[in-house]
């Protein structure tokens, strides 16, 4: 379940996400690739991985159940991501049609809806289907509908386009895509706004007869960013009266030249037919130093993450991780990552290489990840 992905040809606005500006998008990876003057781009990137877990898992599962969009295997190389973007600048129509392989796309549409014309299967290749308009209204109204990126969250489904290789759970616990309709627009200069129509959480088909909404009020520089985002709509089973609202708060300062800072911030809350709501909450603050005119670049994360009635994660916890991340670019396109990253949940939720009666992997509290992240882009 999960973030935000800056993957779309949107010219509306701020770019709000911490993306290294070297790692190209989706956009603009097609865009490089392109032969000059032709309209329609093509590119994408493919990024492998290995991990490694002090815990062994005795199923290769370095994450719980429905998170892990990144890294989810222990101890094989294996491919994250690999996509293949599409893309027709709207001038005034366009689109972005972006097809992913890998661990992440089969953890990211794992909660897909089961039924009639809809199942996770149909849709574990999308990344991206969205068509554009242009409109010309004002100082640039667009129209995007389809199922294209979040607006909720810092970090960005492509662990390219991020400081850390893996995602904090900031980023797996809320929408990493969604389905409907959005309109985008520029006030000015540094102010932005969108407002969206959903069919829900991160969901391509519906599990109700409701619909959510969301909206993004966003300021942006060349040195400091904020945005201020939302998410409401009923999104429980056959169920449109008890509702899931979030906000988010994310914002970045470039300090120096080599030095930028991040905060991501979430509070939300869900109704509950027996009255009993419930709610959780997470911060993570982030930092990245560049040298200028350098190939390298150190990243460190620490989050706290407070999921009490374990509403969102399915497991009553609180959530601790502490990441860093040395990145190296040795070549153009080619994206080095070794990270090491510590999570403490307050319940067992890690598996281990120990087995039960049942052959399912005992837990424990803690886990150590290293892994080295390759990507590749096109």
């Amino acid at each position: 379940m999960a973030g935000a992905a800056p993957l779309r040809a949107d010219p509306q606005g701020p770019i709000l996400r911490p993306s290294d500006p070297d790692a190209p998008t989706a956009t603009e990876s097609a865009t490089q690739s392109a032969d000059e003057g032709s309209k329609l781009r093509i590119g994408g990137f493919v990024d492998a991985y290995f991990a490694w877990n002090d815990n062994r898992p005795a199923d290769h599962a370095n994450f719980f159940s429905g998170v892990g969009t990144s890294a989810k295997r222990d101890h094989e190389v294996t491919v994250n991501l690999a996509e293949l973007d599409v893309v027709l600048a709207p001038e005034p129509v366009g689109f972005t049609l972006s097809l992913g392989f890998g661990t992440a796309p089969e953890v990211v549409h794992g909660a897909e809806v089961r039924g009639i014309a809809t199942h996770p299967d149909v849709w574990r290749n999308v990344v991206q289907a969205s068509l554009q308009w242009q409109t010309g209204v004002g100082r640039g109204l667009l129209l995007e509908a389809g199922v294209y990126p979040s607006h909720i969250g810092m970090e960005a489904f492509p662990t390219k386009d991020n400081w850390n290789y893996t995602r904090s759970w900031l980023g797996e616990l809320s929408p990493y895509y969604q389905t409907g309709l959005k309109l985008a627009y520029p006030f000015s200069d540094k102010w932005s706004g969108q407002l969206h129509l959903l069919n829900g959480w991160q969901m391509i088909g519906d599990i109700n007869g409701g619909k959510s909404v969301g909206a993004q009020l966003a300021y942006g520089t060349e040195r400091f960013s904020i945005s201020f985002n939302g998410i409401a709509g009923p999104e429980l089973p056959d169920n449109d009266d008890d509702l899931r609202a979030l906000a988010d708060v994310v914002a970045t300062w470039k300090a120096t030249k080599s030095l930028s800072l991040g905060v991501s911030a979430d509070v939300a809350r869900e109704g509950r037919p027996d009255g009993n709501d419930a709610s959780w909450k997470g911060v993570g603050l982030y930092a990245r130093f560049a040298p200028t005119g350098s190939r390298t670049a150190v990243a460190l994360r620490g989050e706290y993450y407070d999921d009490g009635n374990g509403a969102i994660s399915g497991i009553a916890q609180t959530l601790r991780e502490l990441t860093m991340t040395l990145e190296h670019r040795p070549v153009e396109r080619l994206i080095l990552k070794l990270e090491g990253r510590y999570d403490r949940s307050s319940a067992e939720v890690f598996a281990t290489r120990e087995t039960g009666d049942d052959g399912a992997p005992l837990r424990r509290r803690p886990q150590f990840l290293v892994l080295l992240g390759i990507v590749a882009a096109f």
